[in-house]
């Protein structure tokens, strides 16, 4: 993968094909043009396309070549999954793959990639010595995963209407339009897990509107006159099986010696975000008996990380952006009217960040400059491309083997 910069590099923005489609960019043409300043032996093109936030015009006008064919180019930047059919051989690709946890449906995909003798970088998988992600719409996710959480409660309750999220400008005009409603909710609780980027993203959302935060034993024995939430970590909603104290780093290592601990906020909670990272082995956080029992309050459910049927068990199906809610029957497990009684209101969008494709294309981009395109050019002296590459020469780089069972359809 790694160039000297005295060689030419061609990159390729490629047009997103994948059903619904997505309007994000990795680079956008201001951070295109800037590259190719920065670099003056990289060469950037686009593929055409109607459908990204950032127009082939202002792509044009910032000076970035449009064509039609891009099998010329050395690298492949794209958001999601390239159909197997459009995928040029011997090409080096980065996109969310959606193969890292050895998804079913993409399966076919992977496996194309290695016959293909495509190098595979997973945008998820570029991350620095000590394992943190250094690209990524989490953040962006979280925003509109609280908006669109709290207009599913306004829909659901008929207290309120607002505008999709898409239909708004930007990151602003979304919280301008939360920042109305606030006079119109009542003093609901509304709980949520996860203290990453999309927590975090969404804990921004509710601070700007505002909503009061309290402390998860307040949010638990406390009543409040206004609305409010909380914010908990892993160790909040999951306990040791044997009642000893909790682990963190036990925990993510041994998940299996933990069990579930959410009820307790079921039982008071009117609305949960669920922003978490959610891994393989971990206990389920809210289950179907939760939301069956007497006791549940929780009539909204707004999944950002949408793991489906996975940790949240009204999450049966991803969403969409043209329709993002549907109804929960906790008795039957089945899909309803959300605004029967009985249903909880579901939000189970799986590609939020596409709602402000400009803001979250704009952040993801920064990082994309910051970390990825030096190290083409510096020898990736930090070993970035080395740890993200999943496949070379047909087969898969010895971070991945733990892949080759689902490649060969064992799984």
């Amino acid at each position: 993968m790694q160039k000297d910069i005295k060689q030419p590099m061609k990159i390729a923005l490629i047009k997103e094909r994948k059903n619904p489609p997505d309007r994000r960019v990795v680079l956008t043409p201001a951070q295109a043009k800037n590259l190719m300043e920065t670099y003056p032996d990289l060469e950037i093109i686009v593929e055409k396309s109607p459908l990204r936030a950032y127009s082939d015009e202002e792509y044009r006008k910032a000076g970035i070549p449009l064509v039609d064919d891009v099998s010329d180019a050395d690298v492949m930047l794209g958001v999601k999954e390239v159909p197997v059919d459009a995928l040029i051989p011997h090409k080096k690709y980065f996109f969310f793959s959606h193969t890292i946890k050895k998804q079913p449906y993409n399966r076919p995909l992977l496996k194309a990639i290695l016959d293909k003798n495509i190098d595979l970088y997973d945008h998820e998988t570029i991350i620095d010595k000590k394992g943190r992600r250094l690209v990524a719409f989490g953040y962006y996710a979280g925003i509109v995963g609280a908006y669109n959480t709290l207009r599913t409660y306004g829909k659901k309750t008929g207290l309120f209407e607002l505008p999709k999220a898409i239909d708004l400008k930007d990151k602003v005009a979304l919280i301008e339009s939360l920042k109305k409603i606030k006079p119109l909710l009542p003093p609901v609780k509304i709980v949520l897990t996860g203290k990453g980027r999309v927590g975090n993203g969404a804990k921004e959302v509710l601070d700007a509107i505002p909503i009061k935060e309290v402390s998860p034993e307040e949010f638990l024995s406390k009543t409040f006159k206004e609305p409010v939430y909380t914010q908990i970590d892993v160790d909040w909603y999951n306990k040791r099986k044997d009642k000893g104290s909790f682990n963190f780093q036990e925990f993510f290592t041994h998940p299996e010696l933990y069990e579930g601990d959410f009820e307790k906020f079921t039982k008071v909670a009117d609305i949960y975000i669920a922003g978490h990272f959610y891994g393989q082995g971990a206990p389920y956080i809210l289950t179907q008996s939760h939301l069956q029992s007497p006791e549940n309050r929780i009539k909204v459910v707004g999944d950002i990380s949408c793991d489906i049927n996975g940790p949240i068990a009204s999450t049966i199906k991803a969403s969409t952006i043209e329709n993002p809610i549907y109804g929960y029957d906790p008795n039957t497990g089945q899909e309803i009217d959300y605004k029967n009684e009985t249903a909880i209101a579901c939000m189970t969008v799986d590609n939020l960040p596409n709602e402000i494709a400009r803001d979250a294309s704009e952040g993801f981009g920064q990082n994309f400059v910051k970390y990825i395109i030096p190290a083409f050019f510096n020898g990736d002296k930090d070993e970035i491309l080395k740890r993200a590459q999943m496949t070379h020469n047909g087969q898969l780089t010895e971070r991945f083997k733990y892949l080759q069972d689902y490649v060969d359809g064992k799984v």
